[in-house]
């Protein structure tokens, strides 16, 4: 692992490349002709969905905005999209289950309203993954119960507790592939049908929900506002994509099967070592409880006030994405065309100006907004081997609606987008 962080400090030295073709060209934005879009989305937004054109096609999709009317626009798919939850997804959250592809995600919750519950943002979100795996339905029902009971001794100052059932009850059944998918869908529902936060969504496990924690933190890292690992096991997981998500380790000093402390203090040392070579990135704490085995007697609850502290920076200024065997095609404000396992990204934006750094990938494409930076000046991408784009970028409806069919989350929505091609 130590000698991933040595190969992160290295990434700046691997990347040039040319422009994709099509990325150039002059932008121009006319007040009139952006209206007129916004108009144009808005009676698209009025007709029955199951009989609108695909948006992306629509002619006004494709129409550069103002700053004004991409804000305009954004509030109209959000209202569209808050609608179609409610109307296609209340039922899974009153039933409590979700279901995808054959597999069903029971779950339950626990409400904390207590004084810190924000009175217009949202409330926080805790996602708390029970033990078990590799055993009896049985096993793993008692084990999912428990993890709600727990509750009251967890005990966040508000928010919803909510302890999910594994579709499975396979070993690693918190860091099967569906799991992201389960988790995207959950956090889109409870946006909009429970006021969540999307900035305010915290996950922790123990024991087989400590090792899916392992393995969930880091490969969905902008979902997340803080994550916590309690006595868990982390396999073939990597730290690298912990940059912008604080990090909690605990274990008991004596919880040596499967060499969970031994393994865990090697963690802790590996993000010591990379929040040395990047001293703003990788918050973490690990702690080995003295004296203590498997179960921790509740002393593992002080990550419950420590994540707290933190809401998730959605547009962070430096980005370090890992690709693991289960991949993704979007990370906080980059985007692969096509994803695969190994793939290493590093960006970092400052001012104007993006400069990227990349292994084993092809292509990355920059997802941009204005509260990112200012997309009436041009935008710079620069790679180790000199500039890879100069110019403005247009303000669109179709990239608006698809970064939000995506994530659901108004904190990730994109109006821009830049694609570069690497070596």
């Amino acid at each position: 692992m130590l000698r991933n962080v040595h190969r992160l400090a290295a990434l700046a030295l691997v990347l040039a490349g040319p422009l994709m073709a099509g990325a150039a060209g002059e932008v121009t934005v006319r007040a009139d002709t952006s209206a007129q879009a916004v108009r144009d989305l808005r009676a698209w937004l009025a007709g029955p969905r199951e009989k609108r054109a695909e948006l992306a096609a629509a002619p006004f999709a494709a129409v550069a905005l103002t700053r004004a009317d991409a804000d305009s626009a954004t509030r109209a798919l959000w209202l569209d999209h808050a609608a179609f939850i409610r109307a296609t997804r209340a039922a899974e959250m009153h039933a409590k289950v979700i279901e995808l592809g054959g597999l069903k995600m029971k779950f339950d919750l626990v409400r904390f309203n207590g004084p810190r519950t924000p009175p217009s943002g949202g409330c926080s979100l805790f996602l708390a993954l029970h033990g078990g795996g590799g055993a009896p339905p049985e096993v793993n029902e008692a084990q999912w119960r428990n993890q709600l009971a727990l509750a009251k001794g967890y005990h966040p100052r508000e928010g919803l507790y909510l302890a999910p059932r594994a579709p499975t009850d396979a070993w690693n059944l918190w860091h099967q592939p569906h799991m992201d998918d389960f988790f995207d869908r959950l956090i889109q529902d409870l946006i909009v049908l429970e006021n969540v936060n999307p900035n305010r969504v915290y996950i922790f496990g123990y024991s087989a929900g400590g090792d899916g924690v392992y393995q969930l933190a880091p490969r969905m890292a902008d979902r997340w506002a803080g994550a916590a690992m309690m006595a868990g096991h982390p396999n073939d997981a990597s730290p690298l994509g912990l940059r912008n998500l604080p990090f909690a380790i605990q274990v008991g000093a004596n919880d040596a099967a499967y060499r969970r402390n031994a393994v865990a203090a090697k963690w802790g040392r590996e993000l010591d070592a990379l929040q040395q070579a990047d001293t703003t990135g990788y918050p973490h704490f690990t702690k080995l409880h003295e004296g203590k085995g498997h179960w921790m007697d509740l002393q593992d609850r002080q990550a419950i006030p420590w994540m707290e502290k933190s809401s998730r920076v959605p547009l962070p200024d430096k980005v370090v994405w890992h690709q693991s065997p289960r991949t993704h095609r979007r990370f906080y404000w980059l985007a692969v065309p096509e994803a695969r396992p190994g793939q290493d990204i590093v960006a970092q934006r400052t001012g104007q100006t993006v400069t990227l750094a990349a292994t084993n990938t092809a292509a990355v494409t920059v997802l941009l907004n204005d509260a990112m930076l200012n997309l009436d000046q041009p935008v710079v991408l620069r790679g180790a081997g000199g500039p890879l784009f100069s110019n403005r970028v247009a303000r669109t409806i179709a990239t608006l609606g698809r970064t939000l069919a995506e994530r659901g989350d108004t904190n990730l929505v994109f109006s821009a987008e830049v694609t570069v091609a690497l070596p």
